[in-house]
């Protein structure tokens, strides 16, 4: 048999075994993964993850599912009480309507049970192709590429041999999931969850830690002498001073409050008028903030 040289992509069924193995030793234990977790569970987590670690989601995580243990609990909510229990860690609140809508529909049209069908899953408000495969994949053991951004760097230097994918998805990247992906459904989600946590605790952005990663004798850009990135320019994470920034203080002052807010209570939160005015527009359209006819402002009713 020839060697695998630093140009080629290592085949699939090599790369599944030590994978695997390894999530089954390493992985965290972390409350969605539990097999008393139901599907709603799974997409809590799969809402509340998108571009948030771990460590922020698990406390807000816990207190969601103690509250609203089905998503008919929550759909009877107010949308802005969803908002509110969302709080400011979690950051990207827009999720929090998102996962309220996906809840009203679940209730109407699926009788509060979370559908297994992936089209039934991505034809739910809010749920986009990440999250209807992660859900089908996690929650019913179903064969779905499930690619976010930790899996997509570990497809991107094991098998592309490059060190960071685009910084959107491409259709070549869901080929090669879709390629790499078991045949069996139980293993092609435990494949997912496995890539997906390498990437978070092993291959990571910075400072990956190729001596404990079980496929790096086949990695592809480790091969090739890890060359550097020749992309796009990566995106940043800038906050402090950012529009993010001050639509946070200002939905933080909402959240705080059970009665409607004064304008001048949201003034005070932020010294610069137009960047305070923008921030306020924002949040309100993106239903995020209700304005009322006195002047003043609330999180949303419906």
């Amino acid at each position: 048999m020839t060697a695998m040289t630093s140009t080629q992509t290592p085949p699939a069924a090599s790369l599944h075994t030590p994978v695997i193995g390894w999530f089954e030793q390493h992985a965290r234990d972390l409350p969605w993964r539990r097999p008393e977790a139901g599907a709603w569970s799974v997409m809590v987590s799969e809402f509340m993850l998108q571009q948030t670690p771990v460590s922020r989601v698990l406390p807000v995580y816990e207190q969601w599912l103690a509250r609203w243990p089905r998503p008919a609990d929550l759909a009877a909510e107010a949308p802005g009480e969803a908002v509110r229990a969302w709080g400011g860690r979690l950051g990207y609140p827009r999720r929090a309507l998102r996962l309220h809508g996906a809840a009203q529909a679940i209730t109407e049209r699926h009788g509060g049970d979370v559908p297994s069908e992936h089209a039934q899953l991505l034809a739910l408000p809010g749920i986009g192709e990440y999250t209807a495969a992660a859900v089908a994949s996690f929650a019913y053991g179903q064969r779905h590429a499930v690619l976010d951004t930790n899996v997509r760097r570990v497809f991107a230097r094991a098998a592309s041999g490059v060190q960071y994918p685009p910084n959107a998805t491409t259709a070549a990247e869901r080929k090669l999931a879709r390629a790499l992906l078991p045949e069996e459904d139980e293993r092609a989600a435990r494949w997912a969850a496995a890539t997906m946590e390498l990437g978070a605790l092993v291959c990571t952005a910075r400072n990956e830690d190729c001596d404990r990663c079980p496929i790096a004798s086949q990695c592809a850009w480790r091969l090739a002498g890890k060359p550097a990135h020749q992309g796009p320019p990566r995106k940043g994470q800038t906050y402090a001073g950012t529009d993010r920034q001050v639509r946070g203080r200002l939905l933080a002052v909402l959240r705080d409050s059970v009665s409607p807010v004064a304008q001048a209570a949201l003034d005070a939160v932020w010294e610069e008028p137009v960047q305070r005015a923008r921030a306020l527009d924002g949040l309100v359209a993106d239903g995020l903030v209700e304005p009322l006819a006195d002047g003043r402002y609330r999180l949303p009713l419906t």
